[in-house]
């Protein structure tokens, strides 16, 4: 379960003692006797989930509940609230305040640990995808850091490569984990010397070599997780070099051999690289850069892809104007 203790709150020591009863051989418990203590011991001990009473003497449940959810290091702690009032209205007005759920009592053994059991595992669910997401972050901002790409271009065409997917016709969640795996692209980066990544002029023959390597690289890293969005990301970090007529690299895959994902990724990332403010070069003109990826279409691209890209341009300048908010470049 999550690290911190379930906080259980309520004025009568009858109802801790039921509580306690049902959950104490399988969780660790804190409990508070008032609405002002539940806000100390929340702030100390940082519960995992609150059992909460709505009638106490001092501060009500629901203003308890109020003050949880407008604190941003404590909203996301859930609250089931414990009560005799089972009337509408009631329930209405704790889910407006916040809650996730709602017991009454006189309480019943099994639906109290049937609800607890079901959101500890949702706030697993929500640790577990924070802990891909900041995995996600690192290894993208990793691959980046000795290159002259700014932070933003991997967020900004990580969206680009949603949206393509969807016009694709892509799943939701399957375009949500494109999206999630589109930022470790060049995670392979972190292997190449930074004088290389740096270098002001034209790669040499021996540099470009060496630089081709970061797609294996990253593949190589990126594999060694069993998650799907971690595969993903592999398949995407290895292939999203090849071109449609097979000039590309690792491997000069042609056509539709080149997984679809490292396809669209290719596509979002060129467009995103050539609309962008980089130390050596000002950004291209929205017309100029369609011009460069049509004419690309059917060597570089996939045509099919090209015209997918060309019929949402509206929603894509529409995210890359929301980026820009964040960072000009």
């Amino acid at each position: 379960m999550p690290s911190g203790p379930i906080l259980i709150v309520d004025d009568e020591p009858q109802n801790l003692a039921a509580l306690r009863h049902v959950l104490d051989e399988h969780y660790m418990l804190a409990f508070a006797t008032s609405g002002e203590m539940a806000l100390e011991v929340v702030a100390k001990r940082q519960p995992a989930l609150i059992l909460l009473d709505v009638r106490m003497p001092d501060l009500d449940g629901f203003e308890v509940c109020r003050r949880l959810k407008a604190n941003p290091a404590l909203e996301a702690i859930p609250v089931i609230f414990v009560t005799s009032l089972a009337d509408v209205w009631d329930e209405a007005r704790g889910f407006e305040v916040g809650a996730v759920d709602y017991i009454t009592k006189p309480i019943s053994p099994a639906i109290v640990l049937a609800r607890v059991r079901t959101h500890l595992s949702l706030v697993r669910a929500h640790r577990l995808e924070k802990s891909y997401r900041d995995a996600i972050y690192m290894l993208g901002t990793a691959g980046h850091y000795n290159d002259t790409d700014t932070g933003v271009h991997i967020w900004r065409m990580a969206a680009y490569s949603r949206a393509l997917a969807q016009a694709a016709g892509w799943p939701d969640e399957d375009c949500k984990r494109l999206e999630m795996a589109a930022p470790m692209h060049d995670t392979g980066k972190i292997g190449i010397p930074s004088n290389i990544l740096r270098k002001p002029a034209k790669l040499d023959a021996a540099e470009w070599e060496v630089m081709k390597t970061h797609a294996r690289l990253g593949h190589d890293i990126l594999k060694k997780s069993d998650a799907p969005v971690f595969q993903l990301a592999a398949e995407v970090a290895l292939r999203h070099h090849e071109k449609w007529d097979g000039s590309g690299y690792p491997d000069g895959l042609v056509g539709d051999a080149i997984p679809e994902s490292a396809r669209i990724v290719a596509l979002a990332d060129v467009f995103d690289a050539l609309t962008m403010r980089r130390p050596y070069k000002e950004p291209w003109p929205i017309e100029k850069t369609v011009v460069q990826i049509r004419e690309a279409s059917g060597s570089h691209f996939e045509p099919r892809l090209v015209e997918l890209f060309v019929g949402i341009l509206p929603e894509l300048l529409a995210i890359r104007e929301r980026w820009n908010t964040q960072d000009p470049a």
